[in-house]
């Protein structure tokens, strides 16, 4: 066995076996001492944090659907118009706009996600601690006092608890269970990114009763809404207790959730180590499905502290990822931009990884959150832009309520067409038939309509929107409206019907394929300079460093503009990351040098992807690896040096390395198309292709030694070669045709397995 081979094969075994410690877990000497450094853990619908404040030990509780569901006051009125703004952008007269639609966000505490409270231990008496480890192997996090105290503790990844042991203590050791403080003076307020003072949610301050060993708090939110935290323990000898924690909520009108107290009192008949080992077995699972190795150590760590994290806040049946998923701020105040939904980036890039990381189970968490919210999403449809079809918030609550904000992105008429994608990379990357029926291709078709419902013919013949913009340029101004297709919204539009009409060929229905074709048809070509730059919309070019690189959306995500499309697309994509790169990242937030990492991927840029990749990583990250927005080290990485904590630069940065070892979005599979000149080894096992394919890889000496391929639902695919001359080794349930283009077109079973290897000429 190779190297390369042995270390994969070391990677992945000490990911997958119980309890193993690896070179990618978290270790410290010591606890954190604020709340956005601390370990964290999750299960998609609960979450803690583990650090030390002041001198206690404290968990951070936090469940997913947390949440003050109450109105954005002032904005629901008759200005709530597409029409309106339209006709005020003519007007030229925007204070109105902003002062009816923007203006509430910010000065409203809700809606908004909350906290649910904490459990903290007296720890003063043990000594300074010695030892922090977050094992990812099974999610356990260990905690080691000089006193030769421990604590054990996890939160179960298939049941809705946490559990803690602390062994070699007082086994009088009781935890405190803490409300947040939904009472006191406002001191903070209007303040949508630091985040405002919970106290002005206006919440009566929860009860807390202790029963024996057991502890309850329960809280009342607005409007009917509350929730309940309940901790129980027990002694298992002179030394040792061990306890559970859950959270439940309760929203008016909807189906009746267990209480807390029933939940942890069914756990505690059983036991730590029992509920341990059927949780580790379900981290087990999760690591199994794919795993990879760069000689980049840095990279390497950082990709598989994503990956867990990716399995600790996503599920397919809990709410999916928002800003800060199950870790709210622990900070006595809201969490920054409430802790919502924010679809004009940050939902998206948060499941970027899902695909090609061979986790599409976890990913549809994020589709049956959207499905379950298309009711509300067409009653904003028809009340704001006033027409048939499917329109999405750029800014929602946890039921998809839109919220307000900069309208250019939280009204966005192409909010919809966006998240589109994401239901065709979970149809193209599965292949479930069923799924493209029953949600996929309604989705696009419901979007499709909505725009061609609010899309008009230009004088040159032209489909475009009335007004448009690209989220965030020039801010929340009349200017950030422009009378002519953005790049943005063109490319999104361009996208819907394009990939429409392919779906609708796909279900056979050939009229209406046909009708989105023509549509797609009646858009015109993107801006670009005269040097084949892509510009912000025909009347302005890329001519400011900025954090959304909402121009260049036709490269990267959506893949319209392609590489592989010959050399106008590549001066295109060459010159416009050239131009972007050049105008330097003074307003760059972390995401953004994840972004362009995927970008440079898509250029066959290892690299510069490797660089952007790196800078994140050591720049952009708290020591937990929590994506902090600013630079960190200030040493002009970017001039945003604050820390708000969100989750999309992490699991962007996981995309980037991933799309640096496969892609697939071209048509064909192509195995390690940028990667560092200098990764001499390199090598990934179960990516997951367009297809529904599973490649594994390695790369031996620069070269590329092995390819196999799993053909998980059958059909056809093309794979560019990574070799000169090639054998198989094995096939069992291909059909090999050699295009003689350096292209294999491979035609496979359900199933079928093919493992072809380098013949080194």
């Amino acid at each position: 066995m190779n190297k390369i081979i042995a270390a994969l094969a070391l990677s992945f075994v000490t990911m997958t076996s119980f309890g193993q410690s690896s070179p990618h877990d978290l270790q410290f000497d010591k606890l954190a001492s604020r709340w956005d450094e601390a370990i964290p853990l999750g299960n998609g619908l609960l979450g803690a944090l583990i650090w030390q404040k002041d001198d206690h030990l404290r968990f951070s509780l936090d469940r997913a659907d947390l949440w003050d569901m109450r109105p954005m006051k002032g904005l629901h009125r008759k200005e709530f118009s597409y029409q309106w703004v339209i006709g005020q952008v003519a007007k030229k007269d925007y204070a109105p706009v902003q002062q009816l639609l923007d203006a509430p966000y910010d000065k409203e505490p809700a809606p908004s996600k909350i906290p649910g409270g904490a459990l903290e231990f007296d720890t003063r008496n043990w000594g300074a601690v010695q030892s922090v480890h977050l094992t990812l192997s099974n999610a356990l996090c260990e905690v080691k006092w000089a006193n030769g105290a421990t604590l054990k503790t996890f939160v179960d990844a298939a049941q809705p608890t946490g559990w803690f042991r602390f062994e070699h203590v007082n086994a009088d050791l009781a935890p405190q269970l803490l409300a947040p403080k939904y009472q006191g003076a406002v001191k903070n307020a209007g303040d949508p990114v630091g985040g405002d003072d919970l106290s002005r949610l206006g919440y009566q301050q929860g009860t807390i009763q202790q029963n024996g060993n057991s502890i309850n708090y329960h809280q009342q939110g607005w409007n009917g809404f509350t929730y309940d935290i309940n901790v129980r323990w027990k002694k298992v000898n002179a030394t040792t207790i061990e306890g559970v924690w859950s959270i439940s909520s309760q929203f008016p009108g909807s189906a009746v959730n267990e209480l807390a107290t029933k939940v942890t009192a069914r756990a505690a008949a059983g036991n730590f180590n029992k509920s341990l080992q059927e949780h580790s077995s379900w981290w087990q699972k999760f690591w199994s499905k794919s795993a990879l190795h760069v000689p980049d150590t840095l990279l390497e760590k950082q990709w598989y502290l994503e990956q867990y994290k990716f399995g600790a806040a996503a599920r397919k049946d809990a709410p999916p990822i928002s800003l800060q998923a199950v870790w709210t701020a622990d900070n006595g105040r809201i969490a920054p931009w409430k802790g919502d939904y924010h679809h004009d980036l940050n939902t998206q890039l948060s499941y970027w990884p899902a695909y090609s990381a061979n986790h599409l189970e976890e990913a549809m968490g994020y589709l049956n959150h959207l499905e379950k919210n298309k009711a509300n999403y067409q009653r904003y449809t028809k009340m704001y832009f006033g027409t048939e079809g499917l329109a999405v918030p750029g800014v929602t609550t946890l039921d998809g309520t839109e919220m307000g904000g900069w309208i250019q992105y939280s009204l966005s008429p192409t909010v919809s067409s966006w998240l589109a994608q994401h239901y065709y990379l979970q149809w193209r990357y599965s292949m479930d038939r069923q799924l493209l029926k029953t949600k996929v291709y309604p989705w696009f078709k419901s979007t499709a309509v909505f725009l061609e419902n609010i899309t008009i013919k230009n004088a040159e013949g032209h489909r475009q929107l009335k007004i448009s913009s690209s989220p965030e340029i020039n801010d929340n101004s009349l200017e950030a409206w422009f009378p002519q297709n953005t790049n943005y919204d063109l490319a999104l539009m361009k996208f819907t019907f394009s990939k429409a009409a392919e779906l609708a060929s796909e279900l056979g229905l050939s009229a209406e394929a046909a009708r989105w074709k023509k549509i797609f048809n009646e858009f015109d070509d993107f801006a670009l300079t005269a040097n084949n730059e892509l510009m912000f919309a025909p009347t302005m070019a890329y001519n400011q460093s900025h954090r959304h690189f909402s121009h260049m959306m036709a490269i990267h995500p959506l893949g319209l503009v392609k590489w592989e499309d010959g050399d106008r697309a590549q001066s295109i994509i060459r010159n416009s990351i050239h131009l972007t790169d050049s105008l330097g990242p003074d307003y760059w937030c972390g995401y953004s040098y994840s972004w362009m990492a995927n970008l440079k991927a898509r250029a066959k840029d290892g690299d510069g992807a490797a660089g952007d990749l790196r800078i994140f990583a050591r720049a952009f990250c708290s020591i937990n690896s929590f994506h902090l927005n600013g630079d960190q080290t200030k040493s002009g990485l970017s001039k945003f040096q604050y820390r708000p904590f969100t989750l999309e630069g992490n699991f962007a940065f996981a995309a980037g390395l991933q799309e640096m070892l496969l892609q697939s979005y071209a048509g064909f599979i192509e195995i390690m198309p940028a990667v560092p000149g200098n990764w001499k080894d390199a090598s990934f096992e179960n990516l997951r292709a367009e297809g529904a394919f599973l490649l594994s890889a390695h790369r031996d000496g620069g070269q590329v030694a092995e390819v196999k391929i799993v053909a998980e639902k059958g059909g056809r695919t093309r794979l560019k070669l990574p070799f000169k001359t090639f054998f198989a080794a094995s096939n069992k349930g291909f059909v090999i045709k050699n295009e003689g283009d350096g292209f294999l077109e491979l035609t496979a079973k359900p199933g079928a397995v093919l493992v072809l290897k380098n013949g080194y000429e």
